[in-house]
């Protein structure tokens, strides 16, 4: 007798899905694993007010991520007057475009005024691209100073067209001469973009900061070039019109993107920031965070000398500083750091190695400070001041850098933006 086979066990049931309910801000959300590993969110219940689901929605679109706790002080004003000033920038783009279609002979709407405004700022960038390439160091050192002279460009090159239909015969030279300067401007502000925002990362955020920023330019862009149409057709629409309201977008423009810097925390080392820092600490004892020290900052300037650090000069040439002779007897002196000085009448000269890190730059800079100021109290030979100065600097150099970092300073680098350093 055959033995019937017995038809296999049933498959074992599927597990249960994996789910929970997540509770945050009056707001209740379901959570749940799906069949093919994928996370799926749905809201249960929503308890928020309807003005404040409005204010989350804007600040989701255009702020970061856990703002404003993932940024840096100062990230809301710098918002506030960027916005500002590219909706001046786009309303006086249009009203320039306009003007130059009227110096060459044609007669333009507003609305084709907006569409040839794109095409000729995008064409001169690639020249500016060629004219700007060599000055990506001295921008990387002083980003803001060269934000503003980027938008001081861009005005002059604007004002430039605007006024071209005064001169009909030199519009080619006019146009020229003002797109040119248009196009040093907007690589100018694209390359001083990145450390600029770098400075709000707080949590390593920069990429949603950067979109966030985009998307906040955007829509002011826009908003501008609307507002710039309806004067081109009212207010604007007369060469008296244009020079009476040119001008005062203009002002509202550098005042705007004055603000935007001031309000900015830049946290590396460069010439103006290391003095600053050295200058306080020589005085008083404290260091200042970034965001202290943001509103010091000469941002037409940056290069002047600060007596009360030792009036330091970085990034002279070798060969124009000191003679042959004296050099060895200068590296001598110090012959584990990465710097030179050579104290002068006027200033202290530092040259950098060329492996010189920020930490080296503070330790060149603290023993210029602390030679200018025993010379200045004990009237004492520039030999004999170097040592006791370094002297001190080694006593006080580790809290101080300790200090530094606690406040958020780079010091992994300086950013001299002259290249001029030496090799021995």
């Amino acid at each position: 007798m055959q033995k019937k086979i017995q038809d296999p066990p049933p498959p074992p049931p599927p597990p249960p899905p994996v789910w929970w309910i997540e509770t945050s801000d009056s707001v209740s959300r379901h959570f749940q694993f799906v069949a093919d590993g994928q996370l799926s969110m749905k809201i249960v219940d929503d308890a928020r007010p309807a003005s404040r689901k409005i204010v989350e929605s804007f600040l989701n679109k255009f702020f970061p991520s856990g703002y404003p706790y993932s940024v840096n002080e100062g990230y809301l004003r710098y918002t506030q007057f960027r916005a500002l000033q590219h909706f001046s920038s786009a309303t006086l783009s249009v009203l320039s475009t306009q003007s130059l279609l009227f110096a060459a002979g044609l007669r333009p709407t507003p609305a084709q005024a907006t569409a040839v405004s794109w095409v000729l700022k995008d064409g001169m960038q690639h020249v500016g691209k060629l004219i700007c390439s060599n000055l990506g160091a001295r921008m990387d050192s002083e980003p803001k100073s060269w934000r503003i002279l980027a938008d001081v460009l861009y005005d002059f090159g604007t004002g430039l067209e605007v006024i071209s239909p005064l001169c009909p015969q030199l519009f080619l030279e006019l146009a020229g001469l003002g797109n040119f300067a248009k196009g040093m401007a907007l690589v100018a502000a694209r390359a001083t973009r990145l450390p600029i925002y770098s400075s709000f990362a707080k949590e390593g955020n920069l990429s949603d900061l950067f979109a966030k920023g985009e998307a906040i330019s955007t829509v002011f862009n826009v908003l501008g070039l609307g507002a710039g149409i309806q004067l081109a057709s009212t207010v604007c629409s007369s060469m008296q019109g244009k020079l009476v309201v040119g001008p005062l977008l203009s002002l509202v423009h550098i005042y705007c993107v004055r603000e935007e810097m001031r309000a900015t925390p830049i946290n590396t080392l460069n010439p103006q920031r290391t003095a600053m820092i050295v200058a306080e600490f020589l005085k008083s004892g404290r260091v200042s965070c970034p965001a202290d020290l943001r509103y010091q900052e000469d941002l037409l300037f940056p290069g002047r000398l600060i007596e009360e650090a030792g009036s330091v000069k970085v990034g002279s040439l070798l060969h124009k500083v000191m003679k042959p002779s004296e050099l060895h007897r200068a590296k001598e002196k110090f012959p584990e750091e990465k710097f030179i000085l050579n104290l002068g009448i006027k200033c202290t000269n530092m040259i950098l190695d060329r492996n010189a890190t920020g930490e080296d730059a503070l330790r060149g800079w603290l023993v210029a400070g602390y030679a200018a100021e025993i010379k200045k109290s004990f009237k004492i030979p520039s030999e004999n001041a170097l040592e006791e100065a370094y002297r001190r600097m080694t006593d006080v150099f580790s809290p101080f850098l300790s200090e530094l970092q606690a406040k958020g300073w780079h010091t992994d680098r300086f950013l001299d933006g002259t290249g001029c350093r030496f090799v021995l």
